[in-house]
């Protein structure tokens, strides 16, 4: 017997369903979406938070009872302290140097001393170096005025990247205590994340997914981030010890620069310069010279210690990542977009290495 067809009406009908249900879920997606889409960046960087502290998290929290709450909580105040009081020592001193250019400014009592002559015979640059520290010994005020332009640009990016600096900060700060919560339902956020890869990857494929990119993100955090955050303490305890002029801006500009894949010696070598200038070639200077460079490079070294555990993540992936989140989310993206991009980097290439194996199709019989 012939199945009857289905009538014309009713196929429109069920089409018609469809696509109200698609409207439907495509106008909850857009709502959801748009609520979700101002603390993005705040849970991302949450996650990434998580992500890479939780194995301390488990590390400690044998040494505390098996307390997940109070292990979180410890993990989130030992670094809120670590991280919050050079943030306000950072600000104190930003502040007392402006106040004080201010009032220096006020005053016209700024003095610049005159260039030693042995800064006229540097290669390449020496007369011009000589001639316009010169001017700005003489005529500072001359000197400003042909300048303007250029240093009103200036001080306007200066001030949008404090800003974005000190916006940067806070939402650190909220995002490190969402990491907290997060930490302290370790295990049910796992399996969350478990159910999540293997609903879209399939039941084999998700946990292995899920571990990829937990790898993903605590290599590229603590690679890094995390070298350029070692990389500027090296480098700014020595200014600060030396007492290089900003020596708190300069620290951050190498903290910057690393996270950039940037090399710290386009900092280190103009400060090793204006030692040598200030000082001549003293005991002193060479010693700070060569620690300063050296330090500089220390990145070199770490790198591949820390970003090549368990992850191959080229650096022209961490570099996109970082110059594309910084023009997209200011200073935070800066850190978000080498960790997010370095994941998706290797989700991509899994993808492309899954390839169905080609099943081989059974030869025929020969006839006798």
């Amino acid at each position: 017997m012939l199945s009857t067809p289905i009538s014309e009406k009713a196929w429109s009908r069920g089409m018609l369903d469809v696509l109200i249900r698609a409207g439907l879920i495509a106008v909850l997606a857009i709502v959801c979406f748009r609520i979700f889409y101002p603390f993005g960046s705040l849970l991302v960087w949450s996650l990434i938070l998580a992500i890479t502290l939780y194995p301390l998290h488990l590390k400690l929290r044998p040494k505390l009872g098996n307390k997940d709450g109070m292990t979180a909580t410890l993990i989130v105040l030992i670094a809120l302290i670590i991280i919050t009081v050079p943030a306000y020592l950072l600000g104190i001193a930003l502040v007392d140097s402006v106040e004080h250019a201010m009032e220096v400014a006020k005053g016209g009592d700024l003095r610049i001393p005159p260039p030693s002559e042995s800064v006229a015979s540097w290669p390449l640059v020496g007369g011009k170096v000589y001639a316009f520290w010169s001017q700005a010994s003489t005529d500072l005020t001359g000197l400003v005025q042909k300048f303007t332009p250029q240093l009103k640009g200036i001080g306007t990016m200066l001030l949008g990247v404090a800003t974005g600096v000190a916006s940067g900060l806070m939402i650190f700060i909220f995002a490190l205590i969402i990491a907290g919560i997060f930490m302290a339902y370790g295990e049910e956020s796992r399996r969350s994340a478990v159910r999540i890869a293997s609903r879209l990857f399939g039941q084999e494929g998700g946990p292995k997914i899920t571990e990829l990119c937990a790898a993903t993100v605590r290599a590229v955090a603590q690679g890094v981030v995390g070298i350029a955050f070692i990389q500027m303490l090296l480098v700014g305890v020595a200014f600060v010890i030396k007492g290089i002029p900003g020596a708190g801006l300069l620290a951050l500009a190498v903290l910057l620069l690393g996270i950039m894949q940037l090399p710290a010696t386009l900092i280190t070598i103009p400060v090793i310069i204006f030692v040598f200038a200030k000082e001549g070639f003293t005991v002193g200077a060479i010693i700070f010279a060569i620690y300063v460079f050296v330090a500089g490079l220390a990145d070199n070294v770490l790198k591949p210690l820390l970003l090549g555990r368990g992850v191959d993540v080229p650096m022209p992936v961490i570099l996109i990542g970082a110059l594309g989140g910084m023009v997209t989310g200011g200073v935070i993206g800066l850190f978000i977009g080498p960790v997010v991009l370095a994941v998706g980097y290797q989700l991509f290439w899994r993808w492309v290495d899954d390839q169905p194996q080609a099943v081989e199709q059974p030869s025929e019989p020969k006839l006798p």
